[in-house]
Formats: C-alpha cells, structure tokens, sequence
C-alpha cells in the first residue's frame, strides 16, 4: 500500500493541546505508511515476536528474581552477567563502566558515599545518520531484606513481582525489539545506543552525569518504563528532588538542666512546620513531603541530632530556584538561633520534563504506529519523574515509557501485563523501523 499522509501533531491529551500551534508550525506534516503491517518483511517479524510470547515471560521471571536492589552490588552484578549474556545476541559493542559512588547522609547526620553497580552501554552502529539512545535501569526499589521476593503468575493475563514492570519487564521488551530489528533485512537500518543504568531508583547519583553524557551523542531518546496499567504513555512529567535537614543542638538533661539543652528534634519539627506553610505559598504544582524523621534517644536528654528527609516535586523549570531558595532561608534561619546549627544536603535530581514540540511530535508518531497495531494509545503528564526527566533536559525528544503495562509499582502487589511484552516490543520494532525509513527522524532532529 502507497504511503499516506498523516499528520502526527495536534489532537491528543488535554495537557498538551497548548502545544499542538507549535509543533505544526514546526514540524508541518510527517509521512506514515499507513498498512506497512502488510510489509512482508515487517509482518513476519511481527509474527515472530508475537511467538516470543512466552520466551519473553520466561526471560522477565528470570531476570526478577533476582534481586537487585539499588544497593545490592552482588545481585546487581549478577543481573549485569546475565544481561551481558542476552544482549551479545545483538552484535553491539558492549562496555561495562564503573560509577562514582552516590553521596548520602546517614543516621548520624555524617556524609558517607555508597559504592553502586556498573553501567552497560551497548552501541551498533554508532555512524549510521540515523541513531536512537535507548534507555532503562537494572535497579529495582527492593532490596534483599524486603520480604516482597517472589514472582508468582496471578492468572493467565498477570505476573506478580518484584520488578516485573519497574523495569524488568522493559528491558525484555527492548531485547526482543532489537533481536527482530537486527534479523532483519530492512534498509535502511538506524544506529542505537543501549544504556543500562544501576542506580535509577535512587536517583541516578552515579549515572546522571553519564546520561547526560550520552545524551549529547543523540537527539531522539526511548526509554522502557512501564506504560500506565491502561496501556498510556507519558508526557510530561514532574521534576524531582530529594534533601536531608542535618540539625545539631545541645544535649543537656532534661531535668537538672533542661534550659541549657538546644532540641535538635524542636527544630526539625518548626522547619517542617514551616515548610508545610510555604508548600501552600509556593506555585501550583509544586509539592513537599517530608518522608522521615530520625533523632533523639533517652527521653531524659535534650537531643542534639535530628534529621528531617523530604521530597520536592515541580512542574517547570523556573520553579526550582525558586524552591531551593526557599529551603536554604529557611534553613538559614535556624542557624541563626543560639545552640543550633542546621545542614541543608541535596537537590534537585530530575528536572522537570515538560512536552516539548519535538516530544509531543515523537509520541504522536508512536501513536501512529500503535494503530498499525490496532493500539488506540494516548498520552498523560505523571507526577513520577525518571531518567527521561534528564534525557529531555539535554535536549532529547523522548518517550519514556515504551515499557510492558503494569501497575502497583513500588509495593508488594507489583504486576505485569504478560500479553503486553509482546505488543510492546511490536511497537518498539514498528517505532525504529519508522524512524529509519521516514522523514521522521530528519523533522525531529
């Protein structure tokens, strides 16, 4: 069938229709061949992942059970073997790169720095004209002392585990896209760069200077976290942060010489009462939590430590200075007080991804492709951030969430959509495929 014209911006979800004016401006008209299913070759290929159904799901069980936690290196470093092994299939040069340790505070209040799992990148093709990065983590949120271990089939349609979704699941499905591509005969065929972080679930410490890195060698960015349980991608997505207040005070006995002592855990407790103030002050969109307080012991001591651990969310860039700004007043103002010195730690680790013209035309070309596949995807901003939050500050156009559908993440119900993998991993196939062949590529570079 001759290609048709489409047009792959405007319409879509309510949140980037201030976009659409834009991105036609830009953009104008991208061809899709609209019935290239009825391609021979694309459509054996499609039938051929489809009958990797069950090898798929074979491969995610395997891959979640073993546990790697951002700070378990043992189970990390198997993963990476086992990984290793599965990815040779694709005749990329492989390189395992070793990452700074992360920067904490700990239950003292004292940085320390924690070792991480190395990075893989996979690169094929690296001078082809028409490249794509393709990204997503190893490290899961349980490590090995959380009693959420076992992968168990729920039904014919659900696995139940620890990383079926976030992201075991997404790696298979970026395997099988890449092992149907690279058995191929289509031409032209696009370079692709894989890579595979440890530390995503933590924040990237380790591996963000090294996405951004990488990003510089690319301009379009597909990233496998799973898709939303109703099949959606994600547009936009909030900005994340991660602080640590450190306050010290005066220990003193809270009897004999109660107004000596300085409280620590009184001073945590004003600042997060007056955090929760300025949340309510502060633009719309932005949100403060305060997850965890550590401090004090015997309840006849003063306590001279306490530790606040809080979370900040924006929805646009000019939000963060204005944030971080208000945090270290704040903080300032402790240390103005007799006996108190307060320690504000951390930033800003994901800035806000915002849907971009290029972005916004990349998603509706996967949307596209979707409908070759009879998939009638949309799209919705997310309050979670991931390392296509930074990917897109470098500049990339990035969809990040061509992972399987899944839900519960982070929790003990974790689930996947098994009969996704393979519909994923199909879109995937059809997304590269139209990125080699088409205009796209060249209009969203």
């Amino acid at each position: 069938m001759d290609p048709v014209v489409l047009s792959v911006v405007g319409g879509g979800a309510a949140d980037v229709e201030t976009h659409n004016a834009e991105a036609r401006h830009r953009f104008g008209r991208l061809y899709f061949a609209v019935g290239m299913h009825h391609n021979n070759d694309i459509a054996s290929l499609l039938n051929w992942l489809d009958a990797q159904q069950d090898e798929m799901l074979r491969l995610v069980r395997r891959w979640a059970q073993i546990n790697s936690g951002s700070h378990n290196l043992a189970g990390l470093a198997q993963l990476i073997a086992d990984v290793q092994g599965e990815f040779e299939s694709l005749g990329g040069q492989i390189t395992l790169i070793d990452l700074p340790p992360a920067q904490s505070i700990d239950s003292a209040g004292n940085v320390v720095h924690q070792p991480l799992g190395q990075a893989i990148r996979i690169v094929k093709r690296p001078d082809a004209p028409r490249r794509v990065l393709l990204n997503i983590h190893l490290d899961t949120v349980y490590g090995p002392e959380h009693p959420f271990q076992q992968v168990q089939r729920l039904d014919d349609r659900t696995l139940r585990g620890p990383g079926v979704a976030d992201a075991k699941g997404g790696l298979v499905v970026m395997l099988f896209a890449l092992r149907a591509l690279e058995q191929s005969n289509l031409a032209p065929q696009p370079g692709w760069e894989i890579l595979l972080n440890p530390d995503e679930e933590i924040g990237s410490p380790g591996s963000g200077p090294l996405l951004t890195a990488t990003a510089g060698r690319h301009r379009i960015a597909l990233c496998f976290e799973p898709s939303l349980p109703d099949g959606s991608l994600v547009g936009a997505r909030k900005g994340s942060g991660n602080f640590t207040l450190v306050v010290r005070g005066r220990a003193a006995h809270a009897g004999r010489d109660f107004h000596l002592g300085r409280s620590a855990i009184v001073a945590v407790a004003e600042f997060i009462t007056r955090l929760h103030a300025l949340s309510r002050q502060l633009p719309e969109g932005v949100t403060i939590n305060c997850g965890r307080i550590e401090g004090g012991g015997a309840v006849n001591v003063v306590p001279d430590l306490a530790i606040g651990r809080f979370n900040v969310r924006v929805t646009e860039p000019a939000q963060v200075p204005v944030v971080e700004r208000s945090l270290r007043e704040l903080a300032n103002e402790l240390n103005r007080r007799d006996g108190i010195r307060a320690e504000l730690h951390g930033g800003m680790h994901a800035p806000p991804k915002t849907l971009d013209p290029r972005s916004l035309a990349l998603l509706e070309m996967i949307r596209d492709c979707g409908r070759e596949l009879n998939l009638d995807l949309k799209w919705q901003p997310s309050g979670g951030a991931s390392d296509g939050n930074r990917l897109a500050a470098a500049g990339l156009a990035v969809v990040d969430t061509m992972g399987p559908r899944g839900g519960s993440l982070h929790s003990d119900g974790e689930f996947l959509l098994i009969d996704t993998l393979a519909e994923r991993a199909k879109l995937t196939l059809l997304t590269l495929v139209q990125l080699a062949r088409s205009d796209a590529f060249d209009l969203l570079w």
